[in-house]
Formats: structure tokens, sequence, C-alpha cells
């Protein structure tokens, strides 16, 4: 059954013009596989472990424990509390991410997500250490969710197509823009509660999915940066796959006349249905040279 699973990861990852299916693929294996670490560490007595990995892995307030751990402004929008935190930012990410990429491109989808979740967490840590209210918050305050990265593709999708309509149970059509206000309004009505930092983070990731659409329809790619270091690893990716197959059909190749004569001889006194799968591979790359 494992088998299966992996497959369809596989092949659901190595379709093209997928940026949204991946996404959240990496979001769901980053959540189960944290919390299969976290199920079999606590067991074993190093929940306190598990704690200390995680915290290094999420966006913290303090500018101070930020430049200890800057990776975190990345790290942060890949990690979820619990199933639920998860399933709704995925849902929300591919029912308004799935506009994006229908209608703008796969790039976009990408550049909203990374710029909404970069954003979302500067914006988060700029205010927390401005704003005197949050003063007593910002040295244990700590931040994950893609909400900000989620906030950014709804915001750039309600700016793409405002009038695109949902149909809402019990409520029937809704335009997304409506949606999108909705969300935002309660947001912003929500910045003095118990999740101030992910209520601003997601006031950031809106403002720059609405501001990323708006320079897009203007001709101006905010997301080009993001796109070109993407395509930089995947570059430098491909090009080590294809020296791997070179390599190995070298390898292949690199067959000596001692085993050519071998194999023959197992032919002649066996049969060819003797060889092993092997020796017929060899034997068939010899008689393309």
């Amino acid at each position: 059954m494992a088998n299966f699973i992996i497959e369809d990861f596989k092949n659901a990852w190595s379709k093209e013009n997928n940026a949204l299916v991946k996404i959240i693929l990496i979001n769901v294996i980053i959540f189960i596989g944290a919390s299969f670490i976290e199920v079999f560490l606590t067991l074993s007595g190093g929940g306190n472990f598990f704690k200390l990995i995680i915290n290094k892995l999420m966006l913290p307030a303090s500018f101070t424990s930020f430049i200890l751990q800057p990776w975190s402004l990345i790290s942060y929008f890949f990690l979820h509390l619990n199933f639920t935190h998860i399933l709704w930012n995925m849902l929300f990410l591919y029912w308004f991410g799935k506009i994006i990429q229908d209608n703008i491109g796969n790039n976009a989808v990408i550049s909203l997500y990374v710029l909404g979740g970069i954003i979302g967490g500067l914006s988060y840590m700029a205010l927390f250490n401005i704003i005197p209210y949050y003063e007593n918050r910002i040295s244990e305050s700590l931040m994950l969710g893609a909400s900000a990265g989620v906030f950014s593709i709804v915001a750039g999708s309600a700016t793409l197509l405002p009038n695109y309509t949902f149909y809402l149970l019990f409520l029937g059509p809704v335009r997304i823009k409506y949606i999108a206000l909705f969300y935002i309004l309660l947001s912003f009505l929500d910045v003095t509660g118990s999740n101030a930092g992910g209520e601003i983070a997601h006031l950031g990731g809106a403002f720059i999915g609405y501001l990323f659409t708006r320079q897009l329809q203007n001709g101006i790619n905010m997301g080009e940066g993001i796109i070109n270091i993407i395509n930089l690893f995947n570059r430098k990716k491909n090009k080590k796959e294809r020296e791997e197959t070179i390599i190995n059909e070298e390898q292949k190749s690199d067959i000596s006349q001692d085993e050519i004569d071998n194999i023959l001889d197992k032919i002649s006194e066996s049969g060819y249905s003797s060889l092993s799968k092997k020796e017929k591979e060899k034997l068939f790359n010899a008689s393309k040279k």
C-alpha cells in the first residue's frame, strides 16, 4: 500500500504546470513527517528536543532571535500546528490558487505564495517591534503556518477576477472579492487577540497579493527574482541528472571483450534464456558499438 501512495505522490509531482499541487504536497509531506517524528520522540522521551527543533523553524518576533535563525523566514510558512490548521490552509490555497494558476500561470502561484509568506513574516516582526502594545509579547512570540502565503493568493485572485463566483453552502453564489474582504476584515479586527502575529501576517500577505497582481497587470513582475532563483536550482539539478545519465550510459557501454566472450560461451552452452537480465543488457549494449 505504501508503494501505491508513493507512486501517487510521484505522479502528482511529475505533472507539468502544477506548482499549486507541488506547494500543497510540500506542506502535506512536511506536516506528516513532523507529526510522525513528534510522536516517536515524545514516546521515547525526546518531546522537548522536538519542540526545540520546531522552535528553530518557527519565525520569532524578536529581531535578535531572528538573526540566529534567518531561515525561519521561509521555513515557518511550510509548518502547521495541527490537522485543522493545515486542512483549511490547503483548501483555501487550492480554491483560490486554481484561479491564479488557470489565468496567469504557474509562476504567479509560486511568486504570490512565497512573497506573501515573506512579507507577512516581515510585517509581523516589524509591527511587534514598533507598536508598544506588543512589547511584552516579543520575547515569547513564535509564528508558523502558510496563512500569509494563502492570504496573498486569496487577495491576488480577488484583485485579478473580483467578480469570480464561488457557490457556498447555505449562502449560494458569492463573489470572491467579498470573501477576500470578509477574511481581511476579520484579521484586522483580531490584531489585538491571542493570534495577533498571525493576523498581522495575514494582512501583510493580502497587501502584497493585491500589489503583485496590480503590478503584473501593469507589466511589472515582482516575483521575477524568486522565479529566477528557483530556475537556477532547477538548472543545477537538471545538469547533475544529465551528467549522471551520461556516466551511467558510459558505464553500461564499458564492457570488456572477456565479458562478452563469457556471455557468448554461456549462450552456446545453455542458450540465450540462461542469461541474467544484466548479461542481456551488456550484450545488447555491446552490439550497438
